[in-house]
């Protein structure tokens, strides 16, 4: 009977470990945040949960506009939730809902330097929300002053979508050690 105490225990550990990690999604993967890259097809098949990250990787004019969905459809920037124009520019996705994200230099916007992502809730994550004109709380943004990268990040898989681009979380070591002490006791 212990034995089994110890098998739901290992199994509840990994369960919430596995809720624990985030992807950090590199939008347009190699080719960055740019003109001429189709960014619903790189959002299409990608399943964005609270927690994750969009990291825009771009240099010279362009900029991150999250706007509502009227904006979005615009492609105006009047009243962004949030922007950033010194790039890289990092967005933490906090709430359930859909997120719009526009270039607001130019013609970029509605050239289709826009994406939409629909970023579902997930387990012990905020109230589900979407992004309006008010009452919405802004993303965390985060930039840093090194340039943009020009290769494409290693491709892996975590939580329940794919990603080109993501990072795995730090306890994937662990939760491997642990499968192998369940089968162990599991074995005995």
């Amino acid at each position: 009977m212990a034995d089994f105490r110890i098998l739901w225990t290992i199994v509840a550990v990994l369960c919430l470990g596995r809720q624990s990690m985030a992807t950090v999604y590199t939008v347009g993967d190699g080719s960055g945040w740019a003109l001429g890259n189709d960014y619903s097809s790189w959002a299409s098949g990608k399943t964005f949960l609270v927690g994750d990250s969009l990291v825009f990787n771009y240099g010279g004019l362009h900029s991150v506009d999250e706007v509502s969905s009227s904006d979005y459809s615009s492609c105006s920037a009047t009243n962004p939730i949030s922007s950033d124009s010194r790039g890289p520019t990092t967005i933490s996705l906090k709430t359930a809902g859909t997120h719009y994200f526009i270039c607001n230099t130019g013609s970029h916007c509605s050239s289709g330097m826009k994406l939409a992502v629909t970023v579902k809730a997930s387990s012990g994550s905020p109230t589900p929300s979407t992004p309006s004109d008010s009452g919405s709380p802004p993303p965390t943004i985060t930039t840093t002053t090194s340039p943009p990268t020009t290769t494409s990040p290693p491709t892996t898989t975590t939580g329940t979508g794919s990603s080109s681009g993501g990072i795995i979380s730090p306890l994937g070591p662990l939760m491997a050690s642990l499968v192998g002490m369940m089968a162990l006791v599991f074995l005995s």
